[in-house]
């Protein structure tokens, strides 16, 4: 019955799954907030990389976390989806990982080790891997180790780009809504039930916490927050583009998917390729902080943080629908697109402060 009701109206249930996160997160919220007052786990104030003067918690990450697992396991349950498992144990670890920094800090050879053991388990295990990347680069199928690899370098790398953006009010929260909900509609609009329902419960999730972290926040999400999303839209990402795989005798749902799913990811994927070119060219370490984000620049403009965010979300959905209308034109076409739209709005941004400096 249960089934057969789902086949039928399946929007009901991706609509009920949203509300549910969403409240979870909202209901406990408050919850974190009074235990960080009560001991005082707040986020130390970096006066060289943040601008906010009062204690403000960095716990909002366990709200996320916890009410996407819940959500997950009981939709995945119903539907037998066990593939959903495996997402749930990377999250966990990595909540531990995201946890333990945002209370007491980590470093860098523990963060990187952990990561490695989550990618991996997702990639072998939860079958989370690119099997081929169409012809960008001039590269089409690839095999089980060499697509295992590149799996888990973008599983690492979507982690921490999601990690780096996190650094004004409702920034990371927005992207990550976006995200999972564009794919959540395409998964939806492919028949793919299981990962609908991944991609709504993390919406939902990120929807609770952003009532809270609205500028002017009242709580982070920390690396908990920021290292579950980029992991679960990175796994999304993965099967968005596998299953989308034309072989030649299939029609896939959308065609040139890799470029589609780097048009949903592409504020995160600019910006930590951005920030890492700048460092490594100034001779400095690509994991060293600094005040050089897109969101930095625009804040140093005048901006206030809900504008930026605002600026930030329309850009990327119109980028979104551009690829999706020329999806036809192909992967490698459309990425240099993609690449070529992002570095005209940052030489605008380049341009703006150098002319507000030389006044």
């Amino acid at each position: 019955m249960f089934k057969n009701l789902l086949a039928a109206t399946p929007e009901v249930f991706y609509g009920t799954i949203f509300i549910l996160s969403l409240a979870l997160v909202i209901f406990s919220i408050p919850s974190v907030i009074h235990a960080s007052l009560k001991y005082k786990l707040f986020d130390v104030s970096d006066l060289h990389r943040k601008n906010h003067a009062a204690n403000i918690s960095r716990l909002g990450g366990l709200s996320i976390v916890t009410s996407f697992t819940i959500c997950t396991l009981l939709f995945s349950a119903l539907i037998s989806f066990k593939e959903a498992n495996f997402l749930i144990v990377s999250c966990i670890i990595l909540a531990g990982l995201g946890l333990k920094d945002d209370v007491y800090g980590s470093n860098t050879t523990t963060k990187f080790l952990l990561q490695l053991v989550v990618a991996s388990i997702l990639v072998f295990f939860g079958d989370f891997r690119l099997t081929s990347l169409y012809g960008v680069l001039g590269i089409n199928d690839i095999n089980y180790i060499g697509g295992g690899i590149f799996s888990i370098i973008l599983i690492i790398f979507l982690n921490n780009a999601f990690n780096l953006i996190d650094g004004i009010d409702g920034l990371a929260g927005t992207i990550g809504i976006l995200a999972s909900l564009c794919f959540g509609i395409c998964f939806s609009l492919m028949g793919q039930v299981p990962y609908a329902f991944i991609a709504f419960a993390l919406a939902g999730a990120i929807a609770g916490f952003l009532k809270y972290n609205w500028f002017p926040a009242k709580i982070f999400m920390g690396d908990t927050g920021a290292l579950i999303i980029g992991l679960t839209t990175a796994a999304l990402a993965i099967k968005f583009i596998e299953l989308n795989k034309f072989t030649g005798i299939n029609r896939p749902a959308f065609y040139s998917a890799p470029a589609i799913a780097v048009s949903i990811l592409i504020v995160p994927i600019f910006d930590s390729l951005r920030i890492f070119t700048v460092r490594i060219l100034s001779r400095k370490s690509p994991f060293l902080g600094d005040r050089n984000h897109i969101h930095h620049r625009l804040e140093t403009l005048g901006y206030k943080p809900n504008n930026i965010v605002l600026m930030t979300v329309i850009l990327n959905f119109v980028i979104i629908l551009a690829t999706i209308t020329l999806q036809t034109f192909g992967n490698f076409l459309l990425i240099i697109l993609l690449i070529g739209v992002c570095m005209i709005f940052n030489v605008l941004i380049s341009w703006r402060l150098s002319k507000q400096s030389g006044k």
